[in-house]
C-alpha cells in the first residue's frame, strides 16, 4: 500500500512540468513555453501509457488532440494580423476536437439534448454578435464549424462512462477550451477586451486537467491489474 502510495506520487509529480511551462509562458510569452501545457502532456501519456498502447488507442488520440492544438497555437501565436494564418489556426484546433471528442466517444456516448440546447445558445452567440463583424466568408465558415463542433466535444465529454475522477476533469477541460476560445471570439470580433487575461490560463489549464484525467484511470487501471 505504501510502496503504491508513493509511486502516485511521483507519476502525479510529472504533472509540474506543464505546471511550470504554463507559468512560464504566462510570464515571458515565449512559444517553446506556450507549447508546453500541451507537449508536456503528450510526453507523460506516451511515458505512462506506451507498454499498453495497443489497448489503449484511444489515448493516442488525445496526444493527436495536442499536437495539434501546438499547431493551432503556433498560426495564431505568429499570425500579425494575416487572415490566412487566423483560419489555418481554426483549423487545426478543429482537427483538436476530433481528437477530443473521438475518445470520448470511444468511451461513451452523445448527450444530445445537452448539445442541441448549448448549440442553440452559441448560435444565437454567433448569428447576433459575431457574424456582423466577419466580412470573410472563409473565416465565418471556419468559425461557425469550430463553434459546432466546440459544442459537439463537450457534449460527448459529458456522456463519458468512467470514474468521477476520470470523467470530470475530461470534461473540465473541454469546458475550459470552450470558455477559453468564447473569450477569444469576443476579443477578436467585438473587441471585447475586458477577460483577456483569462484566455492563457484557462487554455492552459486545460491541458492539465486532461493530462490529470488519464493519469487517474492509468492509476486505476495499475491497481486492478497489480
Amino acid at each position: 500500500m505504501y510502496k503504491e502510495y508513493i509511486k502516485s506520487i511521483k507519476i502525479y509529480s510529472l504533472l509540474l512540468l506543464p505546471i511550470i511551462s504554463a507559468f512560464l509562458a504566462l510570464l515571458y510569452g515565449e512559444f517553446i513555453f506556450k507549447s508546453g501545457s500541451a507537449g508536456f502532456g503528450m510526453i507523460i501519456l506516451f511515458i505512462l501509457f506506451y507498454r499498453v498502447l495497443r489497448s489503449s488507442k484511444d489515448v493516442l488520440l488525445v496526444v493527436a488532440a495536442f499536437f495539434f492544438s501546438i499547431i493551432g497555437d503556433w498560426f495564431l501565436s505568429h499570425r500579425n494580423g494575416d487572415s490566412d494564418r487566423f483560419i489555418a489556426g481554426i483549423v487545426f484546433f478543429f482537427l483538436a476536437h476530433i481528437g477530443y471528442l473521438s475518445f470520448a466517444l470511444l468511451n461513451g456516448k452523445v448527450k444530445w439534448g445537452f448539445f442541441m440546447i448549448l448549440l442553440a445558445l452559441y448560435l444565437f452567440f454567433f448569428y447576433w454578435k459575431l457574424y456582423p463583424s466577419i466580412d470573410n466568408p472563409v473565416l465565418m465558415w471556419s468559425v461557425l464549424g469550430y463553434l459546432i463542433i466546440s459544442c459537439f466535444s463537450l457534449a460527448v465529454a459529458i456522456g463519458i462512462r468512467a470514474k468521477s475522477m476520470v470523467k470530470w476533469p475530461f470534461v473540465f477541460g473541454i469546458f475550459l477550451i470552450l470558455f477559453s476560445d468564447t473569450i477569444i471570439a469576443l476579443r477578436e470580433f467585438m473587441e471585447y477586451d475586458n477577460l483577456n487575461f483569462f484566455i492563457l490560463p484557462t487554455y492552459y489549464l486545460a491541458h492539465i486537467v486532461i493530462v490529470f484525467s488519464l493519469m487517474k484511470r492509468h492509476r486505476d487501471e495499475s491497481v486492478l491489474d497489480s
